[in-house]
Protein backbone atom coordinates (compact mmCIF):
# COMPACT_ATOMS: atom_id res chain seq x y z
CA UNK A 1 0.00 0.00 0.00
CA UNK A 2 1.09 3.46 -0.83
CA UNK A 3 0.54 6.02 1.84
CA UNK A 4 -1.40 8.09 -0.15
CA UNK A 5 -3.86 5.43 -0.94
CA UNK A 6 -7.48 5.85 -0.18
CA UNK A 7 -8.41 3.28 3.21
CA UNK A 8 -11.77 3.25 3.57
CA UNK A 9 -12.13 1.71 7.96
CA UNK A 10 -15.50 0.56 8.12
CA UNK A 11 -16.71 0.73 12.48
CA UNK A 12 -13.79 3.22 12.70
CA UNK A 13 -15.23 4.05 16.15
CA UNK A 14 -15.23 0.95 18.00
CA UNK A 15 -12.87 -1.27 19.35
CA UNK A 16 -11.16 -2.76 16.42
CA UNK A 17 -11.74 -0.02 14.05
CA UNK A 18 -10.12 2.99 16.28
CA UNK A 19 -7.21 0.71 17.01
CA UNK A 20 -6.81 -0.14 12.89
CA UNK A 21 -7.24 3.50 12.70
CA UNK A 22 -4.48 4.18 15.41
CA UNK A 23 -1.85 1.72 13.30
CA UNK A 24 -2.52 2.82 9.90
CA UNK A 25 -1.93 6.46 11.16
CA UNK A 26 1.53 5.53 13.11
CA UNK A 27 2.78 4.17 9.84
CA UNK A 28 2.19 7.09 7.75
CA UNK A 29 -1.16 6.58 6.45
CA UNK A 30 -3.08 9.63 6.07
CA UNK A 31 -5.94 9.62 3.64
CA UNK A 32 -8.37 7.50 5.54
CA UNK A 33 -12.14 7.49 5.21
CA UNK A 34 -15.47 6.88 7.21
CA UNK A 35 -18.77 6.03 7.40
CA UNK A 36 -19.71 7.54 10.96
CA UNK A 37 -22.57 6.12 12.35
CA UNK A 38 -24.45 9.08 13.32
CA UNK A 39 -24.68 9.62 9.16
CA UNK A 40 -24.77 6.24 7.50
CA UNK A 41 -26.63 3.40 8.38
CA UNK A 42 -24.42 0.18 6.75
CA UNK A 43 -27.22 -2.00 7.04
CA UNK A 44 -29.09 0.03 4.57
CA UNK A 45 -27.36 -0.72 0.92
CA UNK A 46 -28.09 2.10 -0.82
CA UNK A 47 -26.46 4.47 1.64
CA UNK A 48 -23.24 2.21 1.03
CA UNK A 49 -23.43 2.81 -2.44
CA UNK A 50 -23.38 6.32 -2.70
CA UNK A 51 -20.88 6.11 0.00
CA UNK A 52 -18.46 3.34 -2.36
CA UNK A 53 -19.85 5.32 -5.77
CA UNK A 54 -18.94 8.97 -4.10
CA UNK A 55 -15.10 7.56 -2.32
CA UNK A 56 -13.72 5.19 -4.59
CA UNK A 57 -11.71 3.71 -1.50
CA UNK A 58 -9.18 1.72 -2.75
CA UNK A 59 -8.49 -1.08 0.23
CA UNK A 60 -11.22 -1.83 2.91
CA UNK A 61 -11.39 -2.77 6.48
CA UNK A 62 -13.98 -3.95 7.53
CA UNK A 63 -14.83 -4.08 11.22
CA UNK A 64 -18.26 -2.61 11.34
CA UNK A 65 -19.94 -4.87 13.29
CA UNK A 66 -23.23 -5.64 16.26
CA UNK A 67 -21.17 -7.27 18.49
CA UNK A 68 -21.77 -8.22 22.27
CA UNK A 69 -21.70 -10.76 25.18
CA UNK A 70 -23.07 -14.01 25.45
CA UNK A 71 -26.10 -12.66 27.32
CA UNK A 72 -26.74 -9.90 24.05
CA UNK A 73 -26.14 -12.87 21.76
CA UNK A 74 -28.41 -15.22 23.59
CA UNK A 75 -31.14 -12.17 23.78
CA UNK A 76 -30.95 -10.20 20.47
CA UNK A 77 -30.70 -13.26 18.17
CA UNK A 78 -32.31 -11.45 14.98
CA UNK A 79 -30.61 -8.30 15.39
CA UNK A 80 -27.15 -9.83 15.33
CA UNK A 81 -28.12 -12.13 12.43
CA UNK A 82 -29.66 -9.88 10.33
CA UNK A 83 -27.43 -6.63 11.34
CA UNK A 84 -24.02 -8.68 11.11
CA UNK A 85 -25.61 -10.27 7.24
CA UNK A 86 -26.52 -6.80 6.05
CA UNK A 87 -23.42 -4.88 7.19
CA UNK A 88 -20.71 -7.72 5.82
CA UNK A 89 -23.21 -8.17 2.34
CA UNK A 90 -23.00 -4.26 1.10
CA UNK A 91 -19.20 -3.76 2.11
CA UNK A 92 -18.54 -6.73 0.40
CA UNK A 93 -20.45 -6.34 -2.26
CA UNK A 94 -20.01 -2.79 -3.01
CA UNK A 95 -15.82 -3.37 -2.62
CA UNK A 96 -16.54 -5.79 -5.68
CA UNK A 97 -18.62 -2.93 -8.19
CA UNK A 98 -16.31 -0.57 -7.08
CA UNK A 99 -12.97 -2.03 -7.60
CA UNK A 100 -11.46 -2.06 -4.66
CA UNK A 101 -8.05 -3.26 -4.55
CA UNK A 102 -7.93 -5.58 -1.10
CA UNK A 103 -10.06 -5.85 1.53
CA UNK A 104 -10.05 -7.17 5.04
CA UNK A 105 -13.02 -8.88 6.51
CA UNK A 106 -12.84 -9.23 10.05
CA UNK A 107 -14.64 -12.10 11.82
CA UNK A 108 -14.73 -14.12 15.52
CA UNK A 109 -13.30 -17.07 16.31
CA UNK A 110 -16.89 -18.30 17.50
CA UNK A 111 -17.12 -18.87 13.70
CA UNK A 112 -15.95 -22.79 14.95
CA UNK A 113 -17.48 -25.78 16.05
CA UNK A 114 -18.68 -25.99 19.96
CA UNK A 115 -16.61 -29.02 20.39
CA UNK A 116 -14.31 -28.22 18.01
CA UNK A 117 -10.92 -30.23 18.30
CA UNK A 118 -8.15 -27.84 20.38
CA UNK A 119 -6.25 -26.01 19.45
CA UNK A 120 -8.50 -24.98 16.60
CA UNK A 121 -7.07 -24.99 12.97
CA UNK A 122 -8.69 -23.25 10.28
CA UNK A 123 -9.74 -26.11 8.35
CA UNK A 124 -12.11 -27.26 11.55
CA UNK A 125 -14.53 -24.46 10.19
CA UNK A 126 -17.99 -26.02 9.64
CA UNK A 127 -16.93 -29.79 10.79
CA UNK A 128 -19.62 -29.93 13.64
CA UNK A 129 -22.48 -28.11 14.92
CA UNK A 130 -22.15 -24.10 16.81
CA UNK A 131 -22.33 -22.77 20.52
CA UNK A 132 -26.27 -22.15 20.56
CA UNK A 133 -25.99 -18.73 22.67
CA UNK A 134 -23.90 -17.59 19.90
CA UNK A 135 -24.79 -19.38 17.00
CA UNK A 136 -26.60 -16.70 14.68
CA UNK A 137 -23.73 -14.03 15.25
CA UNK A 138 -21.28 -16.95 14.44
CA UNK A 139 -23.47 -17.78 11.27
CA UNK A 140 -23.43 -14.35 9.96
CA UNK A 141 -19.26 -14.42 10.32
CA UNK A 142 -19.29 -17.66 8.20
CA UNK A 143 -21.26 -16.18 6.02
CA UNK A 144 -18.69 -13.00 5.53
CA UNK A 145 -15.72 -15.58 4.99
CA UNK A 146 -17.71 -17.12 2.26
CA UNK A 147 -18.90 -14.57 0.33
CA UNK A 148 -15.11 -13.06 0.44
CA UNK A 149 -13.85 -16.35 -0.36
CA UNK A 150 -16.76 -16.80 -3.38
CA UNK A 151 -16.30 -13.52 -4.57
CA UNK A 152 -12.49 -14.51 -5.33
CA UNK A 153 -12.82 -17.58 -6.59
CA UNK A 154 -16.00 -16.13 -9.13
CA UNK A 155 -14.54 -12.69 -10.18
CA UNK A 156 -10.91 -13.00 -8.97
CA UNK A 157 -11.12 -10.10 -6.45
CA UNK A 158 -8.47 -9.49 -3.63
CA UNK A 159 -10.67 -10.23 -0.20
CA UNK A 160 -9.03 -11.52 2.81
CA UNK A 161 -11.02 -12.85 5.88
CA UNK A 162 -9.23 -12.54 9.49
CA UNK A 163 -10.68 -14.34 12.24
CA UNK A 164 -9.54 -12.95 15.66
CA UNK A 165 -9.86 -14.49 18.77
CA UNK A 166 -11.86 -12.53 22.03
CA UNK A 167 -10.13 -8.81 22.05
CA UNK A 168 -9.70 -5.94 24.52
CA UNK A 169 -8.55 -3.10 24.31
CA UNK A 170 -8.98 0.97 24.79
CA UNK A 171 -12.09 1.74 23.11
CA UNK A 172 -13.80 -1.15 24.85
CA UNK A 173 -17.90 -2.01 25.43
CA UNK A 174 -18.54 -1.98 29.43
CA UNK A 175 -22.40 -1.93 29.41
CA UNK A 176 -22.89 -4.87 31.42
CA UNK A 177 -25.97 -5.80 29.60
CA UNK A 178 -23.89 -6.31 26.14
CA UNK A 179 -20.12 -6.31 26.83
CA UNK A 180 -17.82 -9.00 26.62
CA UNK A 181 -16.33 -11.17 29.52
CA UNK A 182 -13.00 -9.09 30.12
CA UNK A 183 -14.63 -5.85 29.93
CA UNK A 184 -17.38 -6.46 32.40
CA UNK A 185 -15.00 -8.15 34.46
CA UNK A 186 -13.24 -5.00 34.78
CA UNK A 187 -16.11 -2.67 35.32
CA UNK A 188 -17.53 -5.01 38.06
CA UNK A 189 -14.53 -5.05 40.33
CA UNK A 190 -13.85 -1.75 40.06
CA UNK A 191 -17.46 -0.42 41.13
CA UNK A 192 -17.21 -3.39 43.72
CA UNK A 193 -14.02 -1.96 44.97
CA UNK A 194 -15.69 1.63 45.26
CA UNK A 195 -18.10 -0.23 47.16
CA UNK A 196 -16.37 -1.87 49.71
CA UNK A 197 -13.60 1.29 50.41
CA UNK A 198 -16.84 3.48 51.06
CA UNK A 199 -16.08 5.98 47.90
CA UNK A 200 -19.53 6.10 46.14
CA UNK A 201 -18.54 9.74 44.87
CA UNK A 202 -16.65 6.60 42.22
CA UNK A 203 -19.50 5.05 41.16
CA UNK A 204 -21.96 7.82 40.91
CA UNK A 205 -18.96 8.85 38.19
CA UNK A 206 -18.70 5.75 36.72
CA UNK A 207 -22.83 5.61 36.18
CA UNK A 208 -22.96 9.18 35.03
CA UNK A 209 -20.68 8.50 32.34
CA UNK A 210 -22.59 4.65 31.53
CA UNK A 211 -25.91 4.14 33.18
CA UNK A 212 -26.82 1.06 34.14
CA UNK A 213 -30.41 0.31 32.96
CA UNK A 214 -31.33 4.40 33.28
CA UNK A 215 -29.82 4.60 36.49
CA UNK A 216 -27.31 6.93 36.86
CA UNK A 217 -24.83 8.95 39.19
CA UNK A 218 -27.69 11.52 40.24
CA UNK A 219 -30.23 9.18 41.68
CA UNK A 220 -30.94 7.98 45.04
CA UNK A 221 -27.96 5.64 46.66
CA UNK A 222 -30.51 2.99 47.30
CA UNK A 223 -31.65 3.16 43.72
CA UNK A 224 -28.14 2.36 42.76
CA UNK A 225 -27.59 -0.34 45.16
CA UNK A 226 -30.36 -2.38 44.21
CA UNK A 227 -29.26 -2.01 40.08
CA UNK A 228 -25.58 -2.85 40.47
CA UNK A 229 -26.94 -5.92 43.14
CA UNK A 230 -29.10 -7.27 40.62
CA UNK A 231 -25.57 -7.42 38.13
CA UNK A 232 -24.10 -9.09 40.72
CA UNK A 233 -21.68 -6.28 42.25
CA UNK A 234 -22.28 -5.51 46.05
CA UNK A 235 -19.14 -3.87 48.86
CA UNK A 236 -18.43 -7.99 50.02
CA UNK A 237 -18.98 -10.06 46.81
CA UNK A 238 -19.17 -10.19 42.98
CA UNK A 239 -21.24 -12.87 41.53
CA UNK A 240 -20.50 -14.17 37.95
CA UNK A 241 -21.99 -16.77 35.54
CA UNK A 242 -21.02 -20.10 35.23
CA UNK A 243 -18.18 -22.20 36.99
CA UNK A 244 -15.14 -20.29 35.63
CA UNK A 245 -13.79 -23.40 33.81
CA UNK A 246 -14.10 -22.18 30.16
CA UNK A 247 -10.66 -21.11 28.82
CA UNK A 248 -10.31 -18.01 26.87
CA UNK A 249 -7.41 -16.70 24.19
CA UNK A 250 -7.68 -12.63 24.47
CA UNK A 251 -5.72 -10.42 22.33
CA UNK A 252 -4.90 -6.80 22.35
CA UNK A 253 -7.31 -4.56 19.76
CA UNK A 254 -3.46 -3.03 19.16
CA UNK A 255 -2.14 -6.07 18.07
CA UNK A 256 -5.20 -7.33 16.42
CA UNK A 257 -4.95 -3.77 14.05
CA UNK A 258 -1.06 -4.44 13.65
CA UNK A 259 -1.35 -7.84 12.08
CA UNK A 260 -4.30 -6.60 10.23
CA UNK A 261 -2.36 -4.12 8.51
CA UNK A 262 0.58 -6.16 8.50
CA UNK A 263 -1.31 -8.37 6.38
CA UNK A 264 -3.13 -5.17 3.94
CA UNK A 265 0.72 -4.51 3.62
CA UNK A 266 2.11 -8.16 2.66
CA UNK A 267 -0.33 -10.89 2.13
CA UNK A 268 -2.62 -11.30 -0.96
CA UNK A 269 -5.35 -13.92 -1.80
CA UNK A 270 -3.35 -15.56 -4.55
CA UNK A 271 -0.53 -16.28 -2.06
CA UNK A 272 -2.96 -18.51 0.11
CA UNK A 273 -3.82 -19.87 -3.23
CA UNK A 274 -0.31 -20.36 -3.99
CA UNK A 275 0.71 -21.52 -0.14
CA UNK A 276 -2.75 -23.60 0.73
CA UNK A 277 -3.27 -24.86 -2.46
CA UNK A 278 -0.66 -25.37 -4.99
CA UNK A 279 -2.28 -23.08 -7.40
CA UNK A 280 0.59 -21.24 -9.18
CA UNK A 281 -1.33 -19.22 -11.72
CA UNK A 282 -5.17 -19.45 -10.71
CA UNK A 283 -7.46 -18.05 -13.45
CA UNK A 284 -10.92 -16.99 -12.04
CA UNK A 285 -13.54 -18.45 -11.83
CA UNK A 286 -11.36 -21.00 -10.74
CA UNK A 287 -13.50 -24.09 -11.19
CA UNK A 288 -10.62 -26.94 -10.99
CA UNK A 289 -9.80 -27.11 -7.37
CA UNK A 290 -12.04 -27.31 -4.31
CA UNK A 291 -10.79 -23.89 -2.04
CA UNK A 292 -12.14 -23.92 1.39
CA UNK A 293 -10.45 -22.57 4.67
CA UNK A 294 -8.93 -19.71 3.34
CA UNK A 295 -9.06 -17.21 6.39
CA UNK A 296 -6.24 -16.93 9.04
CA UNK A 297 -6.58 -16.92 12.38
CA UNK A 298 -5.26 -14.38 14.48
CA UNK A 299 -4.25 -14.85 17.88
CA UNK A 300 -1.90 -16.12 20.76
CA UNK A 301 -2.34 -19.57 20.68
CA UNK A 302 -2.14 -19.36 24.43
CA UNK A 303 -5.49 -19.42 27.05
CA UNK A 304 -6.44 -18.82 30.39
CA UNK A 305 -9.61 -19.64 32.05
CA UNK A 306 -12.19 -17.52 33.40
CA UNK A 307 -11.41 -18.15 36.40
CA UNK A 308 -7.97 -17.36 36.31
CA UNK A 309 -8.89 -13.99 34.52
CA UNK A 310 -11.10 -12.91 37.11
CA UNK A 311 -8.51 -13.59 39.93
CA UNK A 312 -6.10 -11.42 37.82
CA UNK A 313 -8.47 -9.07 37.62
CA UNK A 314 -9.88 -8.43 41.11
CA UNK A 315 -6.25 -9.10 42.48
CA UNK A 316 -3.47 -7.72 40.40
CA UNK A 317 -5.53 -4.87 38.35
CA UNK A 318 -8.28 -3.55 40.58
CA UNK A 319 -7.43 -4.53 44.05
CA UNK A 320 -11.00 -5.43 44.86
CA UNK A 321 -10.79 -7.02 48.50
CA UNK A 322 -14.38 -9.05 48.59
CA UNK A 323 -14.90 -12.49 47.67
CA UNK A 324 -15.78 -13.87 43.96
CA UNK A 325 -19.70 -16.17 43.38
CA UNK A 326 -20.01 -18.27 40.74
CA UNK A 327 -23.52 -19.26 40.04
CA UNK A 328 -23.33 -22.19 38.25
CA UNK A 329 -26.75 -22.41 37.38
CA UNK A 330 -26.07 -19.63 34.74
CA UNK A 331 -24.04 -20.81 31.28
CA UNK A 332 -20.88 -21.39 30.59
CA UNK A 333 -20.64 -21.26 26.67
CA UNK A 334 -18.24 -23.03 25.01
CA UNK A 335 -15.70 -24.84 27.30
CA UNK A 336 -12.06 -23.84 25.55
CA UNK A 337 -12.19 -21.20 22.19
CA UNK A 338 -8.10 -21.82 21.79
CA UNK A 339 -7.18 -20.44 18.03
CA UNK A 340 -4.25 -22.38 16.35
CA UNK A 341 -2.12 -19.29 14.61
CA UNK A 342 0.63 -21.52 12.77
CA UNK A 343 -0.91 -19.96 10.07
CA UNK A 344 -0.44 -16.70 11.15
CA UNK A 345 3.41 -17.26 12.51
CA UNK A 346 4.06 -18.97 8.80
CA UNK A 347 3.09 -15.55 7.50
CA UNK A 348 5.83 -13.60 9.66
CA UNK A 349 3.34 -12.04 12.48
CA UNK A 350 3.48 -12.38 16.49
CA UNK A 351 1.47 -10.63 19.28
CA UNK A 352 3.52 -8.02 21.30
CA UNK A 353 1.83 -7.14 24.19
CA UNK A 354 2.14 -9.07 27.12
CA UNK A 355 -1.56 -9.88 28.66
CA UNK A 356 -1.48 -9.05 31.99
CA UNK A 357 0.63 -5.36 31.46
CA UNK A 358 -2.43 -4.86 28.22
CA UNK A 359 -5.33 -5.03 30.82
CA UNK A 360 -3.69 -2.65 33.64
CA UNK A 361 -3.05 -0.16 30.58
CA UNK A 362 -6.91 -0.90 29.83
CA UNK A 363 -7.89 -0.54 33.42
CA UNK A 364 -5.91 2.68 33.81
CA UNK A 365 -7.24 4.04 30.40
CA UNK A 366 -11.13 3.37 32.00
CA UNK A 367 -10.48 5.23 35.17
Amino acid sequence: MEKNTKIYVAGNRGLVGSAIVRNLQSKGYENLVFTPHSEYDLTDSRQVKDFFEKEKPEIVFSAAAKVGGIVANNTYRAEFIYENLQIQNNIIHQSYLNGVKKLVFLGSSCIYPKNSPQPMKEEYLLSSELEYTNEPYAVAKIAGIKTAESYNLQYGTNFLALMPTNLYGYNDNFDLEKSHVLPALIRKMHLAKALNEDIFCFVRQDLNKMPIEGIDGSVEKVDIVRVLKKYGITKKTVTLWGSGKPRREFLHADDLADATVFIAENIDFKDILKNDFNVENPKFPLTNVEVRNTHINIGTGKDISIKELAEMIKNEVVGFKGDIIWDESKPDGTFQKLLDVSKLHNLGWKEKIDFLSGIKAVYEKYK
